[in-house]
């Protein structure tokens, strides 16, 4: 079992936790099913392929590959080596990459020599070529994963994670329980295998737990309910607001008796499109709360308690001057020690909320470097945002602060600005109303599905 390891920089691990099981057993569906037999030999030829290249235990390396059998493969099996991995989005510009690589300084960066796949793909066949990089260091640290936050709100930050914090995120998974799958069912991920979601509950998971993960073979309603239907075993959704907007869109989707529920991660899923979905297929839709910096935080898979979530077994949560702060015995942060983020073995989420005494449950009230005062009263931007984007007319929407209130909209085509600014004018007082609108085609977003609300992004928009 997973909680017999904690060794951080054991590359045993790999084969305990995440390639243990029978050889014939299908762990993935990448268009064709591949058993962990084939995924160990694959994994195998990979470390081969990274060791002569240089790479050693201790050492780093930077994988930049878009979501595929390669991009797992090379994964695991620098991991099985003891080396530290660093996952860039492969949707990064050349600019950003050279940035992130500079910034981290793997020794060796894994990147795409070629691929095959178009727009909209799910995951790509990708031949890979592994370059030394200069000034690359080995790591310093005992982190097997560093990752970089979304930048929805800002500058990126550079979050390290040991194997014992993976393991202990797989196994808050499987204490959750009830709505999570279980061996023998299926993952249909929709989520990005670079960021904490679909990496640990849909990949690393799905390894451990002898669940299927399946990856369907476009991002499109049609597509993903293609890969639901091509299995019987109980099926999954993984994803982010965004494909449950893609997904409620769909007038008459097809019967799908084994689909029994989606969960999502990220922002809370607007009231309208919640009801749309659950309208249209019937299942339940589950929201899963979490970070980076530790993955899983807290659930509410059933819709029980929307929207406020329960703490997932082990994590300690209180609620300080109106921010959620978590237990967390070390700083998460790679060459970072901010006392503003972790402090006295607590990660300060930056989030503003509430923990009801009596229940435990938990209530997330948006970012709250959104709460912002104007002419002495406060406004809590979220409250004005999601009110906003509930309104008929609007697709999406995003407020911010500057020198005052800004909206930035996307209208429904039957939309118009002066209904939906007498919608909002009805709804909240006039110091919390936007004074300057823009209309945009669409909004920015991370490659986790968060909308953008940096400014010097924003204004970029059209």
């Amino acid at each position: 079992m997973a909680a017999g390891i904690d060794i951080p920089t054991d590359p045993e691990w790999v084969d305990e936790v995440l390639l243990a099981g029978p050889g014939d057993q299908v762990c993935l569906v990448l268009g064709a099913p591949v058993d962990r037999s084939t995924l160990r030999a694959l994994v195998a030829s990979r470390q081969e392929r990274l060791t002569a290249t240089g790479l050693r235990a201790g050492g780093s390396v930077a994988l930049c590959l878009p979501p595929s059998l390669t991009f797992i493969t090379n994964l695991l099996a620098a991991w099985r080596i003891g080396a530290r991995a660093a996952l860039l989005d492969h949707r990064l510009t050349a600019f950003e990459v050279e940035q992130a690589v500079t910034r981290l300084a793997p020794q060796f960066v894994v990147s795409t020599e070629k691929s095959s796949g178009g727009a909209l793909r799910a995951f790509y066949e990708v031949q890979e070529k592994v370059v030394a990089h200069p000034g690359g260091q080995p790591s310093e640290t005992s982190h097997a994963l560093v990752q970089l936050s979304s930048g929805s709100t800002g500058p990126s930050k550079s979050i390290g994670r040991t194997a014992s914090d993976l393991i202990a995120e797989i196994d808050r998974y499987t204490a959750i329980g009830e709505g999570v799958p279980r061996p023998g069912e299926r993952i249909v991920s929709l989520a990005s295998m670079v960021h904490v979601l679909g990496l640990v509950g849909g990949l690393l998971y799905g390894l451990h737990a002898g669940v299927q993960l399946v990856l369907p073979g476009r991002m499109t309603a049609d597509a993903i309910l293609e890969a639901v239907g091509a299995g019987p075993e109980p099926t999954t959704l993984l994803g982010v607001p965004f494909h449950i907007e893609l997904l409620a869109a769909v007038a008459e989707p097809p019967r799908l008796p084994q689909l029994t529920g989606m969960t999502t991660g990220g922002e809370l899923v607007r009231a309208q499109v919640h009801d749309a979905f659950a309208d249209r297929y019937g299942i339940r839709l589950g929201n899963m709360y979490g970070m980076t910096e530790l993955g899983v935080i807290g659930t509410d898979l059933f819709g029980n308690h929307r929207p406020a979530i329960m703490p997932a077994p082990g994590i300690e949560i209180r609620d300080t001057d109106g921010e959620l702060h978590i237990a967390m015995e070390n700083s998460p942060y790679v060459g970072l020690v901010d006392p503003a983020r972790w402090s006295d073995g607590w990660l300060h989420t930056k989030d503003a909320g509430t923990v009801e005494a009596d229940t435990g449950l938990v209530r997330v009230r948006g970012r709250r470097d959104s709460q912002v005062s104007i002419g002495g009263l406060k406004v809590d931007l979220s409250e004005v945002e999601h009110t906003l984007a509930g309104l008929p007319g609007v697709e999406a929407a995003v407020v911010v602060y500057g020198k005052a209130i800004e909206a930035y909209v996307v209208l429904a085509p039957t939309g118009r600005l002066e209904d939906v600014q007498a919608g909002l004018s009805e709804r909240v007082a006039p110091y919390k109303r936007p004074r300057a609108w823009h209309v945009v085609d669409q909004l920015p977003r991370t490659a986790t599905g968060k909308l953008v609300r940096d400014q010097s992004v924003l204004s970029n928009a059209r």
